[in-house]
């Protein structure tokens, strides 16, 4: 997961220099994309690191030390990612924005970043630690709840990863759009829609590789329940401002190409209204459904 989301700033990295807009940043700005693409490759080496350590030196047995092999170099690697991420926001933005107001969101990415995939690991890390070792004492008696619940927590990390790539992809899409000419003539309403849009999917994205950051600082990479229940709310929470960027970008788009306003508008919301309707609103729905359909069979039975 957290591979998938730096590959796509990776390729940001590199584009971007060959974008007409690039020419056209302030030097210092030239100088932190250069910096910002350092730091990814810094994230991309310590990310595929475990890969040739499991090979390499532990014949691809899986051994505690690979498992804390992986755990320290994914904790070393979100560091300069959180960096980069931060970097990238402040140079998309300080072409539209004044430099301050740039600095000000660039930073509160970083910051965003950092808090989950750092701050909320270790505050909860202590609290967790007694719940953890009982949760293993009980898996090794109940081997049949064990493969239950690994199931459940394969599926919804699957489920992160089915929705991260489309994320990313915008997220990508938004940043190199920044560099274009043709988004110097947009209307300055449509360019702080895009601006708007950028952070919303940047946070979706930050939402959907939180659980692998959990996962190993604070559930030391065992499987639990409160990681099931955890990753499920957080899969859910990114998918509510990632429908948002899309319908945001959809609104520039559609106002480029008709010139109308209000299409434009109708447009976003009918895509924010599909979004929704199908992940949320037909999703509660069929689980309202199924609840009072085993109410009433327990009612039945008693």
């Amino acid at each position: 997961m957290l591979v998938l989301g730096s590959q796509v700033l990776l390729g940001f990295q590199y584009r971007s220099v060959f974008e007409p807009g690039f020419a056209k940043l302030l030097l210092s700005s030239q100088y932190l994309k250069v910096l910002a693409l350092g730091l990814m490759l810094i994230t991309i080496g310590l990310l595929l690191a475990p890969g040739a350590y499991h090979r390499l030196v532990e014949e691809g047995e899986d051994t505690h030390a690979q498992h804390r092999f992986t755990t320290r170099m994914m904790n070393y690697a979100l560091l300069p990612f959180s960096i980069a991420l931060g970097l990238d926001v402040y140079i998309s933005i300080e072409r539209t924005l004044s430099q301050t107001f740039a600095l000000i969101i660039g930073l509160g990415a970083t910051l965003v970043a950092l808090f989950f995939w750092y701050g909320l690991e270790f505050k909860r890390r202590g609290e967790r630690e007694p719940e953890i070792r009982e949760e293993q004492a009980m898996s090794k008696k109940e081997e049949g709840d064990g493969a239950k619940l690994t199931d459940k927590i394969k599926h919804v990390l699957t489920e992160c990863r089915v929705v991260l790539p489309g994320a990313q992809a915008l997220l990508g899409f938004q940043f190199v759009t920044t560099l274009m000419e043709a988004f110097e003539k947009l209307p300055a309403s449509s360019k702080y829609i895009h601006l708007m849009s950028l952070a919303l999917v940047a946070l979706s994205t930050i939402l959907l590789m939180t659980p692998a950051a959990y996962h190993r600082i604070v559930e030391r990479g065992e499987e639990t329940k409160h990681f099931h229940r955890f990753a499920s709310r957080v899969l859910v929470a990114a998918m509510i401002p990632l429908a948002l960027g899309i319908s945001g970008d959809l609104f520039v788009v559609v106002r480029k190409v008709t010139e109308s306003t209000t299409s434009a508008i109708a447009s976003a919301v009918v895509s924010l209204m599909l979004f929704y309707g199908l992940w949320f609103g037909f999703t509660l729905y069929r689980r309202n459904q199924k609840r009072n359909g085993r109410e009433a069979a327990a009612q039945s039975a008693s």
